[in-house]
């Protein structure tokens, strides 16, 4: 299937591992030029390099501290022109209510909530005046399957749910659509080094860390490539009457009772 993505402009945050390079990974195998951000630059630099090289596309590196509200401007300067816009950095700690502080929480959300949400509101503007364009939200499944040892997540994520079905409830009116992701657990760095800790407790062992995904679906989590391939496909023409909506992507375990 030809997602008709040749020649489009792609803004990726959170590009420099697991999903976002899975999706920068994509994006350029469909012949999309790409403007990859976070803030390791290193990883982003040797990224861009190696897109380039192997696809033939264009690649940029923009190493930027999403917080930081003069490099948001900047970045969405520098790279406003994008066709597509993925929202997917996010470092949202584990932990109850009582075990995550105010700074914390406020620290997590700058990032993963309102970085969504004020990228998307210098990029949004500059998609209606052209009339055209595609943001997607990975926002996680705890949104939807609440969880109160990862409370700053599930509440996090339920606000992006709300924000990406208000906006892409109107903005196809405008030419642009907004859509979102919800992964369950991906096999990303993050979640590895999870499951390893969980091993060391249970074992003393953490070289069986994948015994403790036994009780997902497939005995597995979904890889950042699965991720990225709905990404891609959302992101394309195929989809082009998508909007409003968020996809769950996690085997089925938010349809359990």
């Amino acid at each position: 299937m030809d997602l008709n993505l040749r020649g489009k402009r792609v803004l990726i945050t959170g590009a420099s591992k697991g999903i976002g390079a899975a999706a920068a990974e994509v994006f350029a195998e469909e012949g999309a030029h790409l403007a990859l951000a976070a803030r390791n630059a290193d990883a982003l630099e040797s990224l861009c390099a190696r897109l380039s090289a192997k696809h033939g596309i264009e690649a940029t590196a923009h190493p930027t501290d999403l917080r930081d509200a003069a490099q948001l401007a900047a970045l969405a300067e520098s790279a406003g022109d994008c066709d597509i816009l993925i929202n997917n950095a996010g470092d949202i700690p584990g932990g109850s209510l009582t075990a995550v502080d105010e700074a914390t929480w406020r620290h997590a959300w700058e990032l993963k909530v309102f970085g969504f949400i004020n990228l998307t509101r210098l990029i949004y503007a500059k998609m209606e005046a052209r009339g055209a364009g595609v943001i997607v939200n990975d926002i996680g499944a705890a949104g939807e399957r609440f969880d109160a040892s990862y409370i700053t997540g599930s509440a996090g994520n339920a606000a992006l749910m709300a924000f990406t079905r208000a906006l892409g409830g109107r903005s196809l009116y405008h030419g642009v659509r907004v859509v979102g992701i919800n992964p369950g657990p991906v096999q990303t760095d993050r979640i590895v080094s999870l499951m390893k800790r969980r091993a060391l407790d249970a074992h003393g062992d953490e070289s069986r860390w994948e015994e403790q995904m036994t009780a997902l679906p497939q005995g597995r989590a979904a890889r950042p490539r699965e991720v990225a391939d709905l990404m891609a496909f959302l992101a394309s023409e195929r989809s082009g009457y998508t909007s409003g909506v968020v996809v769950t992507l996690d085997g089925g375990m938010c349809a359990r009772p």
